[in-house]
């Protein structure tokens, strides 16, 4: 779950930049292990000569055809040799009327000789993030070695038509970090951003209304049905993970297993979660430096220094310069207490370097947590690939309808007490949210859009101990209702386990091979990072 602007939940949901490169401008619904058969509705179902993906098929209005596969930003090897195609489905399936969109749509074949019947379908984070874009993260984590997976740009992503991205706010996250944090300028222009993206995909013809969980799990059971596919399986990392958990309720006929990976509960998910998440990622990591000595004697009582930081910086903040590596312009960088808070969510993923950054700070030194606060948010890869009409669907329609507007200062609260009200105000990852979402102006999702999953189909919910961005306790937290879940903790990790961690990767494919009884000994292995103590 990765947000910039509003400061989005999600990259998370991404593979996270090289240190050297600075942090990613940084994603989430009753059957048993068999699921009912599948409904034809005209559909080919592939035999052996016909590979998944090859024949046309339909379901109900949506029709998938076999095509070129979908744009990507830069190519994708793993790409290579994909069978590829769209799914057109009505853009609102709530008017009889509605215009139709497409889906690109591209499938992996598996590695095995005789690959197994079910494939995995991938499900990306964000919200806002394409799936197709992801290829190379699932197929180095060998999701593909037995199965073929799939991968299908979520309605509005960038392989998508219609796309709604709207670079203006990708730059205007790039020069808010510039910017006082809880400015009344920095606020109107944030908002400003917003309302200039809605009136642009509007004046296109789109129906923002129409970009939400619950018209994309449909599209998700169009697309099994149109594809012949008896039983599949999913797996969803940050974002993905919620729109696993509401297809798990809302169209739960022939899906085999599920895996989610930085889990996000559609009920409980908001401004006051992600303060929880921050501070169950921070104290992780912590206490992983606290219980090694090198780094215990070099950085005492981190967290006290952490949050004294926080509250410095708030008061006064910190101005400086960084050079962006590709260009060598020299922009502006703004360290205030929310800026702090934002930079480690993300910098839970260059663990290591954290002790030291925040000393460095302390002494000084701000030039290593301003690179990293912002090189990101300048380079070319963070403009025009995320969905904001998907972000500000999800958000506006299933979130903050359904979650106070002081949500944030409770959550911050809780979590920090001892924080600035003004840093509390601006949860982590979705500042000016309620803001953004009243320029957004789409209608409420139906209230049951929150219900918690109940399911008996086999769940593997998996977290990282130094997730930050979604929190490892919301593993148990779904599996209260979720009759057949494995829950996982792998420790030392940031949000998405699949993108950085081996192990796992190895539990993740022995799921699908076995739902019930995933592989897990390679967790008794484990050791914590060494982290940076050089003077």
């Amino acid at each position: 779950m990765t947000r910039t602007h509003a400061s989005r939940p999600r990259r998370t949901a991404r593979r996270p930049h090289a240190p050297s490169a600075g942090l990613a401008a940084a994603g989430l619904l009753l059957t048993g292990l068999f699921g009912a058969p599948v409904q034809a509705y005209g559909a080919a179902t592939p035999g052996p000569a016909a590979p998944l993906g090859t024949v046309a098929g339909t379901a109900g209005d949506a029709r998938y055809t076999p095509g070129a596969c979908p744009r990507t930003p830069e190519p994708i090897a793993e790409l290579d040799g994909a069978r590829c195609g769209t799914l057109t489905v009505p853009e609102n399936r709530t008017k009889p009327n509605s215009r139709k969109i497409t889906l690109g749509v591209a499938i992996v074949p598996a590695l095995a000789v005789k690959p197994q019947p079910d494939p995995v379908v991938w499900l990306a984070g964000g919200p806002g993030d394409d799936a197709v874009g992801e290829a190379k993260m699932a197929v180095d984590g060998g999701l593909n070695r037995d199965r073929d997976v799939i991968f299908m740009s979520q309605r509005g992503t960038y392989s998508a038509d219609p796309a709604l991205t709207c670079p203006n706010i990708d730059e205007f996250n790039a020069r808010a970090t510039g910017l006082a944090s809880d400015s009344p300028e920095t606020e109107r222009l944030h908002v400003q951003a917003t309302k200039a993206c809605r009136d642009r995909l509007t004046g296109l013809g789109a129906d923002l209304g129409a970009y939400n969980d619950t018209e994309s799990s449909a599209d998700l059971a169009d697309l099994r049905t149109a594809l012949g596919v008896p039983q599949w399986n999913l797996y969803g990392i940050s974002y993905g993970t919620q729109l696993a958990l509401v297809t798990m309720r809302l169209h739960p006929q022939g899906i085999r297993s599920v895996g989610i990976d930085g889990i996000l509960p559609p009920s409980t998910a908001g401004e006051a979660l992600t303060w929880s998440a921050a501070k169950q990622g921070f104290d992780g990591l912590f206490k992983a430096c606290a219980q090694q000595p090198a780094c215990n004697d070099r950085y005492p009582n981190l967290p006290a220094t952490f949050e004294r930081l926080v509250r410095e910086l708030q008061a006064k903040p910190v101005t400086t310069t960084v050079t962006l590596p590709d260009t060598h312009k020299k922009v502006k960088v703004v360290l205030d207490g929310t800026a702090l808070v934002t930079w480690l969510t993300s910098a839970t993923h260059v663990a290591t370097q954290v002790p030291r950054a925040l000393d460095e700070l302390d002494h000084g030194k701000p030039q290593r947590i301003a690179q990293q606060w912002s090189v990101g948010k300048y380079a070319p890869q963070a403009v025009g690939r995320t969905s904001h009409g998907l972000v500000y669907g999800v958000f506006c329609s299933e979130w903050t309808p359904y979650e106070a507007k002081d949500a944030a200062v409770r959550g911050g609260e809780e979590a920090f007490p001892d924080f600035p009200r003004s840093v509390q105000s601006q949860s982590p990852q979705l500042a000016y949210l309620h803001q953004d979402c009243d320029a957004w102006n789409v209608p409420a999702a139906p209230r049951s859009i929150r219900d918690v999953t109940t399911s008996d189909i086999p769940t593997l919910a998996i977290s990282g101990g130094f997730d930050s961005q979604t929190g490892a306790a919301n593993g148990p937290y779904v599996a209260r209702t979720l009759s057949r879940a494995t829950v996982v903790t792998v420790p030392y990790e940031p949000h998405v386990v699949f993108a950085t961690s081996k192990c796992a990767q190895t539990i993740a494919v022995s799921f699908f091979d076995t739902p019930t009884a995933p592989d897990t000994r390679c967790l008794k292995g484990l050791q914590p990072p060494a982290f940076d103590t050089a003077p």
